[in-house]
């Protein structure tokens, strides 16, 4: 299978300052070949990765700076441009803006990538015009090395190995199922009553950060005091991404590893975290609560750790099933009654049908795994059964 290995670099200021060369090069090219695929489209016309490859060569004659970055970076991102025009459509493409975007490149050739192990916690890379940069040796390579991504983050540059590590998918582990229900009070709550949280911003952090975002208000844009604001800026916030990520995958290690069937809501993150619209006409309402909610919910990682359950689940032999979101918070996990009423707060569940109170989110965690055993049609996981077939019915005498 092919995985991911991130290590954090030690540039050199001289490899620093050609890795943003790079970086805006890059930048520059799919823009460039954006906008000129939009053009085409305007008059009914095509234009694919060949030709545009073919014209960035003959582009380097004319603008010398694009020689000074690696060819196969660039030619890497008309790549990455191709797919996305054909995956989501050339009008829905975004720009990549200098500010905004995070500076990145990739390296596509693992003939052009060498890695030494140096000591107990550092290692090197050796990456095409940029030459032997150190980094820090923080996990095994663990497989081959299939491609390589340059990042900046939070003003640290990391490299992503693309590792093919020999492993194939393991065996179904035969283990319980299990309902996991995303909140924003608590992150993570499952159907055996288990609650998993954890905070990501300290207090003192909270506090810095709203002193940072004033003084960021006052200061003149383009001047070199905003940009080192910024940069602080940018680096609590990859702390507390940090943990978060770190938070959503630990979590996903352990349901997948302890469970062989994990279900989850097929939720919309990114439809359900869109600012509220409105016009001059018909204003939108409750904008600064629905604000606050889109916050909370970005800040508990749902996306995340549907990514990890779904990459940890290859390793440890589950499986993830996705069910929709209606009613679970609403039906009653005893009884199976559906009313409002009966979520009396973001906590606490009190049937109006029967006695059963309990914990809302264990509750919505209940009805999400009974939804998702009655999609797989199983009653158990053992090893030797298909995932599709139904218990058999029972005759009656």
């Amino acid at each position: 299978m092919l995985t991911g290995r991130r290590y954090l670099l030690a540039f050199t200021p001289e490899q620093e300052a050609f890795a943003e060369l790079i970086a805006d090069a890059c930048r520059v090219v799919w823009n460039t070949g954006l906008e000129q695929r939009r053009a085409y489209r305007r008059r009914g016309a095509f234009i694919g990765y060949v030709e545009q490859a073919r014209q960035m060569a003959e582009a380097k004659k004319a603008f010398g700076w694009l020689t000074q970055a690696p060819s196969h970076t660039l030619q890497q991102t008309l790549r990455d441009l191709d797919k996305a025009c054909r995956t989501h459509g050339t009008w829905k493409v975004r720009w990549r803006s200098k500010r905004r975007s995070a500076p990145s490149f990739r390296f596509p050739d693992p003939r052009q990538i060498v890695v030494e192990r140096l000591s107990r916690g550092w290692g090197r890379v050796k990456l095409p015009k940029l030459g032997w940069a150190r980094f820090r040796w923080s996990r095994t390579l663990g497989g081959q090395v299939r491609n390589a991504t340059v990042v900046k983050d939070g003003g640290r540059w990391y490299i992503s190995l693309c590792v093919e590590d020999g492993l194939a998918e393991a065996a179904p582990n035969g283990r319980p199922a299990v309902g996991v229900d995303r909140g924003v009070k608590v992150a993570v709550a499952t159907s055996h009553g288990k609650m998993r949280d954890r905070r990501f911003v300290t207090p003192g952090e909270t506090l810095r950060l709203k002193r940072l975002a004033q003084r960021l208000a006052r200061q003149k844009k383009g001047s070199r005091r905003r940009a080192a604001t910024r940069a602080k800026i940018a680096r609590l916030n990859a702390r507390i991404r940090h943990r978060r990520t770190d938070f959503v995958l630990w979590t996903a290690d352990r349901l997948t590893r302890d469970h062989g069937l994990v279900v989850v809501e097929d939720l919309k993150v990114k439809s359900m975290t869109a600012a509220v619209k409105g016009t001059v006409e018909a204003p939108a309402t409750n904008v600064r609560a629905k604000a606050g909610l889109n916050r909370a919910i970005l800040a508990k990682g749902w996306g995340g750790l549907l990514t990890g359950l779904q990459h940890k689940a290859r390793y440890n032999g589950s499986r993830i099933v996705r069910v929709p979101a209606a009613y679970t918070s609403q039906r009653c996990s005893a009884c199976g009654a559906v009313d409002a009423k009966s979520r009396e707060s973001q906590a606490i569940f009190a049937c109006t049908s029967c006695a059963y109170i309990g914990n809302a989110d264990v509750n919505a965690a209940r009805n999400i795994l009974a939804a998702g055993l009655a999609v797989t049609g199983r009653g158990d996981l053992a090893v030797g059964r298909s995932a599709k077939r139904r218990p058999p019915e029972v005759q009656a005498a």
